[in-house]
């Protein structure tokens, strides 16, 4: 085929920047074509310089002028976009074959439906989107007849590990699917020890570059809790057969286990390029700029299991999973709330899974019928999140 025509949506965030760089690795293969940020004007307008894109879009509205003003200024012509309407609109247009799904929170389901509707090769980064509403990413993927790759470097690796990608597990003699979580900063902390834990140390994580607010869902665990509920969807895995493996590590990213007793493995140093590089290419393979990896100088490899009592987000997802219906996109919803207050310093670090699953409590699950009616179910759960906070904590 031609030059992929790629849609990067969240390219000033760390997953854009590193699909950027893959992408600059390879110009007779893929193209940047749509930019697209939520409003950080000067970061998008110096990527617009380097990579020319067709379509620059900033999701606040009032920052377009600032960007089109910024464009000017550096001599790049280019549309000139903005708007959540405008990120979906490229999403399903013509401009791309290729879209790249890297919007953080809940912001990004609209833009990520539409690009499987149009039937493009989707890189799904955004967990919240299947998170919220894995059925209807399901069968808009159904109705467009498009690919689905995951660039989470544990759905990737598992994608990698199975035959085929995505088949039906029982048909391929697959057991289970093990996830493998960093531990995140916290690693062998008690609850006596995070009372007091600030959102800098919250945000320093141990072997992975994010922004801060997957950097303190990964302290929390509900990162590993998302990806849990996210796995059950990409591979039609039922809930009791995903398992969790804390791996410090983290250079095994995902296993599959077989019923004839194999466990396959994705091994690679941690670096976001390895996953990119696979969805943009496959089934083919192409260098990402990542170093090989070298075992003999990690020299150990260890594994234990995740500390669901200290940090109860991963076992509330395993909950809100299991009671199914729109319980996974209150979870989410609630998640992104208290993680804000976390952050703004007015929740402590313990509070983000107890407010979590005071909103489960208060909202019982209703079943997914439309993305209207979940986007509904959404602001009512931020909404209820926000008035338990109140009461609760301010």
């Amino acid at each position: 085929m031609g030059i992929r025509q790629v849609a990067v949506l969240g390219a000033t965030g760390s997953i854009g920047g590193s699909t950027l760089d893959v992408i600059a690795r390879h110009p007779g293969r893929f193209r940047a074509a749509v930019l697209a940020a939520n409003r950080d004007t000067a970061s998008l307008a110096k990527l617009c310089e380097r990579f020319r894109p067709d379509l620059a879009i900033v999701a606040d509205p009032s920052m377009e002028a600032d960007l089109a003003r910024r464009l000017a200024a550096a001599g790049v012509r280019c549309e000139v976009a903005s708007g959540h309407e405008a990120v979906t609109q490229a999403a399903a247009g013509p401009l791309c074959d290729t879209v790249v799904a890297a919007i953080v929170g809940a912001a990004g389901l609209d833009s990520t439906l539409a690009a499987a509707r149009s039937g493009k090769r989707l890189l799904l980064a955004n967990k919240e989107s299947i998170v919220m509403g894995g059925a209807l990413l399901l069968e808009a993927l159904r109705q467009g007849g498009g690919d689905l790759i995951p660039i989470d470097s544990e759905h990737n690796a598992i994608f990698q590990c199975l035959p085929g990608g995505r088949p039906d597990l029982h048909r391929s003699g697959v057991r289970r699917i093990v996830l493998t979580a960093s531990g995140g900063p916290f690693r062998g902390r008690t609850r006596a020890d995070l009372g007091a834990v600030t959102p800098d140390e919250a945000c320093a994580h141990p072997k992975w570059s994010m922004g801060r607010k997957i950097s303190v869902d990964s302290a929390t665990l509900m990162n590993k809790g998302l990806e849990v509920i996210e796995a059950h969807h990409l591979f039609a895995a039922p809930v009791d057969s995903i398992d969790v493996v804390v791996h410090p590590q983290s250079l095994v990213h995902s296993m599959v286990d077989y019923l004839d007793g194999s466990m396959l493995a994705q091994l690679g140093n941690p670096d976001m390029r390895t996953a990119i590089a696979c969805a943009l290419a496959w089934p083919e393979r192409i260098e990402a700029g990542v170093a090989p990896l070298d075992l003999a100088a990690h020299a150990r490899l260890d594994f234990e299991q995740p500390d669901t009592e200290t940090f109860r987000c991963l076992a509330l997802a395993f909950a809100a999973l299991r009671t199914g219906g729109d319980a996974t996109a209150i979870l989410n919803a609630a998640n992104e709330v208290a993680v804000e207050a976390f952050l703004a310093g007015t929740l402590p670090f313990l509070g983000i899974a107890e407010l979590v699953e005071r909103v489960l409590e208060e909202l019982p699950a209703e079943p997914v019928v439309d993305v209207q009616s979940l986007v509904e179910r959404d602001a009512e759960a931020r909404r209820v999140t926000r008035d338990v906070l109140h009461r609760a904590y301010c």
